[in-house]
């Protein structure tokens, strides 16, 4: 059975988290699962090869931006076969170009076009864990380019979705999908399993979870999706198509602070809750300054400076009257 296995940044940031991300994938491997690892670059590498770029040239060229930035995938890529291979488990990093990953030309925001993953399918067939860069491919002419923030979970999707796989596990530093960000609220829950098309309206609303394309991917191709955690074993978040009947009212709240909005996902996530939601602010002062319906979603706009006593007075309301 395939399996494909991503590692975010904070799972790899350094040399303790990126072994124990590496056993997570030894311990799959002695089951029996052939193993696609993809990971993300390490902790703040992206973020320190912007500026360095910056501090060059405040805008630099997209495309000489995508093979800077490509560097710290393929830097994750090398250190994983090499730890895996300490490990006793012979493995070989590709990165994007390599894995066969053929995108359009949209430096730094690129959509991926189709997979040729022939190189991946012949190290596993040899007997290796194959390591691949996510958030990267290459393009028609040949040029290295990337998917964008989030894009690495992308990656691991596709690659699912193109290889056949069972399941995709993407692992980071929560223990699944909440119904709210546990760090900013404590008492958020955590979800055996939510609809795709729950997850999918928290990601567009500013869930940092899962990247929204990647959750289209998923959906459109039917991949099975768990959200693990890293540092703690545990059961984590199945997201998966639900009949109605098994998808609760209200799946999650979350927040967009560049649009200092709140929105809510779930099948009954609609204008019929705004009544009482406007309430409720309003009990602490706080206006509703825009409402917006979207397709399994309810998004209110409030001053930027309320944003969060909103997002943990929603929280209250929504999960006390549908608990």
């Amino acid at each position: 059975m395939l399996l494909i296995q991503k590692f975010g940044g904070s799972s790899l940031a350094d040399r303790e988290r990126l072994r124990r991300a590496a056993e997570i994938a030894l311990a799959a491997r002695r089951e029996g699962q052939r193993i696609v690892v993809v990971v993300s670059a390490a902790g703040d590498d992206t973020d320190e090869l912007i500026d360095l770029a910056h501090a060059i040239d405040p805008a630099p060229p997209l495309r000489e931006m995508d093979a800077l930035l490509s560097t710290g995938e393929q830097r994750s890529a090398a250190l994983m076969a090499i730890q895996l291979g300490r490990l006793g488990a012979p493995a070989r990093s590709f990165a994007g170009w390599q894995a066969g990953i053929h995108t359009d030309e949209r430096h730094g925001d690129a959509r991926i076009l189709h997979i040729a993953p022939r190189r991946l399918e012949a190290a596993l067939d040899a007997g290796l864990i194959a390591v691949t860069a996510g958030f990267q491919g290459v393009t028609t002419e040949g040029d290295l380019s990337t998917l964008g923030r989030g894009g690495s979970d992308t990656t691991a999707v596709a690659l699912a979705a193109a290889m056949g796989a069972a399941r995709c596990e993407i692992y980071t530093d929560v223990d699944g999908v909440f119904t709210a960000d546990p760090r900013l609220i404590p008492e958020a829950r955590r979800l055996e399993q939510i609809d795709s098309r729950d997850m999918l309206a928290l990601a567009l609303g500013g869930s940092q979870v899962l990247h929204p394309e990647s959750v289209r991917l998923a959906m459109d191709n039917d991949v099975d999706l768990r959200l693990l955690s890293s540092f703690r074993p545990g059961p984590g978040t199945a997201v998966r198509r639900l009949k109605n009947t098994q998808r609760p009212s209200l799946a999650g709240v979350t927040r967009d602070r560049k649009r200092s909005t709140v929105t809510l996902a779930g099948r009954s996530a609609g204008f019929s809750l705004l009544p009482m939601l406007t309430a409720r602010l309003g009990e602490r002062s706080i206006p509703v300054l825009q409402s917006e319906e979207g397709e399994d979603a309810l998004t209110l706009c409030v001053p930027p400076e309320k944003l969060d006593e909103a997002l943990r007075l929603l929280h209250a309301a929504v999960f006390e009257l549908y608990a």
